[in-house]
């Protein structure tokens, strides 16, 4: 019985502390000023392109029209800029360049800084009914140094990011593609939202 008593004061004692440790954790907070699921985006590689592509199945019946229409307007009120539109062939682009982690943010155990970058990149849909496919490609990162901004496409930040020979070099880089990537799955998932009307703007209720 004292044996007993014993294991669960420790035992007590363990999880508190472990639940104290667990207070503030950099990560935590990284999620909640990045929301959105990077879950739902998956970089793809091949050859030398390296770009991000899913398709997305919609809750409803919603035909390639509304969906052509919402997405436009959707992405006029990111500015992001339509470069080309078919409705009758069910395909949009879009590009745009954005400033991103212009706030500092804090990572890791070491509460490292999150570096500032611009990123230009291109987005194409692919509609049909109750469903379409994105493709986000073309990603060009400036990344500020001291002599000026320095160009890396995807696919070079991605054998940045998967270089055995220097871990700095791999981590930075890995940081950057996990950055834009809780961009661009917020982006998403937004724009899922707003072509199903689900979107805040758009509910009935007051």
């Amino acid at each position: 019985m004292k044996k007993l008593i014993a294991l669960i004061i420790i035992l007590g004692a363990y999880l508190n502390i472990n639940a104290k440790s667990n207070i503030n954790y950099p990560c935590l907070q990284l999620h909640l000023i990045y929301p959105g699921n990077t879950d739902s985006v998956k970089l793809i590689v091949e050859g030398n392109h390296a770009f991000y592509q899913k398709t997305v199945i919609l809750d409803s019946n919603i035909t390639v029209p509304a969906i052509y229409i919402r997405a436009i307007q959707f992405m006029a009120s990111k500015n992001i800029t339509q470069t080309y539109g078919y409705q009758e062939e069910g395909r949009l682009i879009f590009s745009t360049f954005q400033d991103l982690n212009i706030n500092k943010v804090y990572v890791g155990d070491d509460n490292e800084i999150l570096q500032t970058y611009s990123v230009q990149f291109a987005i194409t849909l692919d509609i049909k009914n109750k469903r379409y496919r994105y493709t986000i490609h073309n990603m060009l990162f400036f990344i500020p140094t001291e002599y000026g901004n320095k160009r890396v496409n995807m696919f070079e930040l991605y054998q940045k990011a998967t270089n055995t020979d220097s871990r700095r070099i791999a981590k930075e880089a890995k940081k950057m593609i996990e950055s834009f990537e809780r961009y661009i799955a917020l982006l998403t998932d937004e724009l899922k939202e707003e072509i199903e009307h689900k979107s805040p703007v758009n509910k009935a209720g007051f």
